[in-house]
């Protein structure tokens, strides 16, 4: 039987957010309802509600959470009623191009819940990257359901649902970050220390952190920069070059999402380096780089996707790491707040106030 639940609507481009009443249908083959404790406030909410993503609206906000299955559909092996799990937004199909080649963090056909929520009207609703976790309760495909040790904290553990999971796997994943390697990091809001947090795993012997904020920094280095430069006052390029030995760093990890810093991240890069790119543009933005440039001075030019993980294998792994005291994803919370506090959350983002605010029910 359908179920009645509060959530956080996105009514239309750039109006503020609202708590309404959502209808969740029960699960059919293949999805799950969670029973939602914690989810962050992410900038992707905030590129939905400005109507940055697409104008499908109202948008039920919210995917970067974590709770507990309350009932699954038909078919559904992967998990059960009880489990916690985190939320992810790339279920992998199995099926596709990618996944066959035994890439399946590329996966090409990501699925979402079939069904859709609604308001009480029945006016259908837009879920956040087809989650929608500003809400009690949420629906899902059971694919976005990752199974996690229960002891770790939802309100941190949720954060593995998007911006720290891309920061710490643009780092491992698609940056290859190894032991003894120097990065740069350019932009430290979540996603950008997440990165510092995931180069400090990998053993990275320098870590520089760049950014235009000395608060932004001054975490930076608390989450494990060795280094900081303010761009605002210093150009991050001979700076990077400076802490380098003049060459450049091996991986410059791009959190900005920006032509002029990625251009500042390709210049600021040791010969043969890796450039990965993590911040998202606008679809308006343009590059302009010499292609002689791109040919001599070699390596990668990279984008990641929600970190290239794959959240069965990254999820637990990060988690079980945090629970030994490896990896400190508190850090990354700077409050917790109700459903109904998110829009002066969002005003606190776009200041640059805080990490992440999380919501916790």
């Amino acid at each position: 039987m359908a179920q009645e639940v509060r959530g956080v609507i996105a009514p239309g481009k750039n109006e503020p957010v609202r708590v309404e009443t959502v209808v969740v249908p029960d699960p059919g083959p293949g999805e799950a309802v969670v029973k939602i404790q914690a989810c962050g406030v992410c900038h992707t909410d905030l590129h939905y509600k400005q109507g940055g993503i697409n104008d499908d609206f109202p948008f039920l906000l919210g995917h970067e959470a974590a709770g507990i299955v309350e009932s699954v559909g038909d078919g559904v092996t992967d998990v059960a009623p009880g489990d916690f799990v985190i939320l992810n937004w790339r279920a992998v199909c199995g099926q596709c191009r990618a996944c066959l080649r035994g890439r399946p963090w590329y996966c090409f056909d990501t699925h979402n819940a079939k069904q859709r929520m609604t308001l009480t009207d029945g006016t259908e609703l837009s879920p956040a990257l087809g989650i929608g976790a500003f809400a009690e309760k949420t629906l899902v495909a059971a694919g976005q359901c990752t199974k996690v040790s229960s002891a770790v904290s939802p309100a941190v553990a949720g954060l593995l649902g998007c911006g720290v999971m891309a920061g710490i796997g643009a780092a491992i994943n698609t940056g290859n970050v190894g032991r003894g390697d120097s990065v740069a990091v350019i932009g430290c809001g979540g996603v950008g220390d997440a990165a510092i947090a995931g180069s400090r795993l990998a053993g990275a012997a320098k870590i520089i952190a760049v950014d235009i904020d000395d608060r932004k920094l001054t975490t930076a280095r608390e989450i494990g920069a060795t280094h900081t430069v303010n761009s605002r006052e210093t150009d991050p390029v001979e700076a990077i070059r400076e802490l380098t030995g003049g060459f450049g760093a091996d991986v410059v990890i791009e959190a900005v999402g920006r032509p002029e810093t990625y251009q500042q991240a390709f210049y600021a890069r040791d010969l043969a380096g890796t450039v990965v790119l993590v911040g998202v543009p606008t679809p308006d933005m343009k590059l302009d780089l010499p292609l002689i440039d791109v040919f001599g001075r070699g390596g990668a030019l990279k984008s990641s996707w929600y970190g290239d993980c794959l959240p069965s294998r990254d999820f637990p792994m990060l988690i079980d790491l945090h629970l030994q005291g490896r990896l400190d994803l508190g850090a990354f919370v700077s409050e917790t707040i109700a459903l109904d506090e998110v829009e002066a959350a969002f005003e606190r983002m776009h200041h640059g106030d805080v990490l992440r605010s999380v919501v916790v029910l």
